[in-house]
């Protein structure tokens, strides 16, 4: 185990445990003492029927959901619904190669799937809350992944769902992107295989990760037009390593891994032999596919394809020139977007 300051409660603010035990995972391990770290916001009504469900991003956890996409006044809103954000396994919160001791520790945390993030977070829901369905699913990136998969796994769950900047099924390009920044990592000699003894050593490593997150995370329009500034930037330059560096500087190598292995093979039809339209048609939930006009990850072509094989569902793209990093909302154009689509969808 390592002690990583960058996970405390005390940056990524409250949050509870919930222990599934010991917990199978699909690719044939099983994960000792696994455990989810959730936050909640608003009150569960007497039915168990305002239940929200928001799931996160690689390298997100609930902090940014809490911050930029929850609160009053918003679609996401903790006065009307019963918010449940949950860290998907991996993220440094919940188990983690980084945070868990015996041989799945670090090197040795074995391999996840998106199906056994949202198989963990059904049982939460269930057993810890007796939530039976949800009013909607809702995440961007990795965390629209996850969604898809709430909706073809257990469609009688989803009432709704909202999958934000994110495929069901992840693409050839999107695979190669994902290798190159493992690489980045991997490569690197103080990585030692993923048994290095802090992740400040790797400080060069995530830097250069963070630069490949610098040119396809943000649209081309976006370095363009200079939209830096106004997040009080004095140069490109300066931005990126006081803002995307930054962001990517205190985490673990390993748990960013982790995430990157899942995120590469988040594929729904592997539930129906590799068939995407019999996966996609199993869905129930009146669905708002959300990509971002400029996502160079997850463009809206992509999404749109997709979105044609979902019944009862709708394409609402999202402008930002931030691009895929649109998500981080620091456009003021973006959450308008996003509360209005989400309120059209919890209305509908």
């Amino acid at each position: 185990m390592i002690d990583n300051p960058f996970y405390a409660p005390e940056f990524h603010g409250p949050y509870e445990l919930f222990s599934l035990g010991d917990f199978v995972l699909e690719e044939g391990y099983t994960l000792r003492d696994c455990r989810l770290a959730y936050a909640t916001f608003g009150e569960l009504n007497e039915a168990k029927d305002n239940a929200i469900l928001v799931t996160t991003w690689y390298s997100g956890t609930h902090q940014i959901m809490r911050d930029v996409y929850i609160g009053p006044g918003r679609a996401l809103n903790p006065e009307e619904y019963f918010i449940v954000a949950i860290n998907q396994i991996g993220n440094g919160l919940s188990s983690s190669p980084h945070n868990t001791d015996g041989t799945h520790a670090m090197a040795g945390f074995p391999r996840v799937r998106i199906g056994d993030d949202v198989r963990a977070q059904e049982r939460l829901l269930r057993e810890l809350f007796g939530i039976e369905r949800l009013e909607l699913v809702v995440g961007g990136s990795m965390g629209a992944q996850q969604t898809y998969e709430w909706a073809v796994r257990f469609p009688e769950k989803v009432k709704r769902a909202a999958p934000i900047a994110g495929t069901a099924r992840n693409t050839p390009h999107d695979f190669i992107y994902t290798q190159a920044l493992v690489e980045t990592i991997t490569s690197d000699p103080a990585f030692e295989g993923g048994w290095y003894e802090g992740s400040s050593g790797l400080r060069s490593a995530l830097a250069r990760h963070a630069r490949i997150w610098s040119v396809m995370g943000f649209s081309t329009e976006f370095w363009k037009q200079e939209r830096w500034r106004p997040l009080g930037f004095a140069s490109a330059d300066d931005f990126q390593v006081g803002f995307v560096d930054a962001y990517f500087a205190p985490m673990d190598p390993n748990d960013l891994l982790c995430m990157a292995w899942k995120w590469q093979r988040g594929d729904v039809s592997r539930h129906t032999e590799g068939d995407l339209a019999a996966a996609l048609g199993r869905i129930s939930a009146k669905t708002f596919v959300m990509p971002i006009d400029e996502d160079m990850f997850f463009p809206p072509r992509d999404c749109a394809a997709e979105q044609k094989l979902i019944p009862n569902s709708e394409l609402r793209v999202i402008e930002s020139t931030g691009g895929h990093l649109g998500l981080f909302g620091f456009e003021e154009s973006f959450i308008p977007q996003i509360d209005r689509h989400l309120g059209e969808l919890l209305s509908s």
